[in-house]
């Protein structure tokens, strides 16, 4: 098994992916003349503006959702990783990809805008909507429907909550170590696991007014503690 995840590992986590995100973020915003700068000044008006609707949440509310896919522990453990392989130079790279890849950002926002879809009352929308609509690729729809809830519905929390742990572990100690049926474990690591998987629960299966609600509490937080632990 090991092996197999290490030659996956050196495809997708190759130089052509560098190049790709690259490539794709110059793409987006030639097409689109550079609106990451544009409208800039339009999303800081936007963002404050606070308007929602009975059937969608704010603006703020929206950034708030996005961010919490983006801010965690990939921030600090990743931009420590990238400094000590490739050297300061490395944040000049960063910054290259974020801000060509805020037109590629910008590109799925709105694709999932324009092919969302009311159900009950609520908006769904996203990338397998717009290549079900727009490419007329129903079967690759599925296969990254498919693939996504297993990435974020497993493999992202897993790994989140591992950190989690770790971090309670050095804190309060490990405790006993227990025997399951996927590996030895201890008792800290999987007190925790199992509140964290209720409290997520709990917040999904409450819809996206109640994870809009969480994360525009929560985000903020976790933005300024991950800026002060970087600066």
């Amino acid at each position: 098994m090991q092996s197999v995840v290490d030659f996956l590992n050196s495809i997708i986590w190759s130089p052509v992916l560098i190049y790709t995100c690259l490539g794709a973020g110059l793409f987006y915003s030639i097409v689109t003349r550079f609106v990451q700068v544009r409208q800039f000044k339009e999303m800081t008006r936007l963002l404050f503006s606070g308007k929602s609707s009975a059937k969608g949440i704010s603006s703020f509310q929206a950034l708030a959702v996005s961010l919490s896919g983006r801010v965690g522990t990939g921030n600090i453990a990743g931009v420590a990783a990238a400094i000590g392989f490739g050297g300061p130079g490395a944040v000049f790279w960063m910054w290259v990809v974020a801000f060509l890849g805020a037109a590629t950002a910008y590109t799925e926002s709105t694709l999932a805008q324009i092919y969302k879809e009311e159900d009950n009352g609520e908006f769904r929308g996203g990338p397998a909507y717009y290549i079900e609509k727009a490419m007329g690729q129903k079967w690759y729809a599925w296969i990254f429907a498919i693939a996504t809830i297993f990435a974020c519905g497993v493999l992202l929390p897993g790994v989140q909550s591992n950190s989690i742990g770790n971090a309670i572990e050095t804190a309060f100690g490990s405790g006993d170590m227990i025997e399951t049926a996927i590996g030895t474990y201890s008792v800290a690591k999987i007190i925790t696991g199992t509140l964290i998987s209720i409290l997520l629960g709990f917040i999904i299966f409450g819809g996206v007014k109640r994870i809009a609600s969480f994360t525009q509490v929560v985000v903020p937080f976790m933005a300024l503690a991950i800026s002060s632990w970087l600066s």
